[in-house]
């Protein structure tokens, strides 16, 4: 199992989208990133592991002008295909630990959404990513996290994601998503099930994700310059329940 955390998406490439509904996504999500940044004043916003774009696009359509980073080169290379003609969008090679010195800074807010800050493999690496995105944002600036729910996937030992459906090229792919629990990461494993000609075909990338929780996200904000957080369990802004939310939504400020 290669700890190469790009190999994933690297190998998905134009896929990825098949997997994502973007559009319900975006409707879902939208008004909550347009209160957060209408009352942060922002104008400028960097999206951290961007994947295909999607959200840095979305927000330069907004407006603002979005820079979306991203270490894997085919995520990028689709996420330019679809921006192309959108003004304010724009797209970097960078991860964590990176951004200050591949992207620059002065950003107003910065989001890391999708289940990405857990790429970051150990306390230390999420320290850093912390420190790091401090560092591209201006004073009292914005930071925005989305990760699943790791107080409950690990107390419920949830495995299975669910099925999604889309289509690639004309062609019916199913996507089928678990973990395997060691002993202080989880394997992250995506079944691709595609169809032609009647007949289905199958692939299964993998990849490494440290489970962070609540408890270890608060008591590292302080050591990397940022202000009490709020956490919310969706986008509706509802409470974070540890043993109930899907989701882990985190709003803070840089000091």
């Amino acid at each position: 199992m290669r700890e190469d955390t790009t190999a994933l998406y690297d190998g998905l490439g134009p896929a990825y989208d098949a997997m994502v509904d973007w559009d319900g996504r975006l409707r879902r999500e939208s008004p909550f990133f347009e209160w957060l940044f209408k009352e942060a004043g922002a104008r400028r916003v960097l999206d951290v592991g961007c994947s295909t774009g999607g959200h840095a696009i979305h927000f330069a359509r907004l407006g603002l002008e979005a820079v979306g980073a991203d270490p894997s080169g085919a995520m990028l290379a689709q996420a330019e295909r679809k921006a192309a003609g959108v003004p304010g969008a724009h797209f970097a090679a960078a991860g964590f630990g990176e951004l200050q010195a591949k992207v620059g800074g002065a950003f107003d807010a910065v989001t890391c959404l999708g289940n990405t800050l857990p790429h970051a493999l150990s306390r230390n690496a999420v320290r850093a990513a912390l420190a790091d995105i401090g560092a591209v944002l201006r004073p009292e600036g914005l930071l925005i996290v989305q990760q699943l729910n790791y107080d409950r996937i690990l107390s419920q030992r949830q495995r299975f994601l669910g099925v999604s459906a889309g289509n690639d090229s004309g062609r019916e792919v199913l996507f089928f998503r678990f973990y395997d629990f060691g002993d202080e990461l989880l394997t992250f494993n995506l079944v691709t099930f595609r169809r032609d000609d009647g007949d289905w075909s199958f692939r299964v990338h993998s990849t490494l994700l440290r489970p962070i929780l609540k408890a270890e996200l608060e008591e590292l904000l302080p050591e990397c310059g940022f202000g009490p957080a709020e956490f919310f369990g969706d986008y509706q802004s509802r409470p974070f329940i540890a043993g109930e939310s899907n989701d882990l939504i985190l709003v803070a400020r840089k000091g």
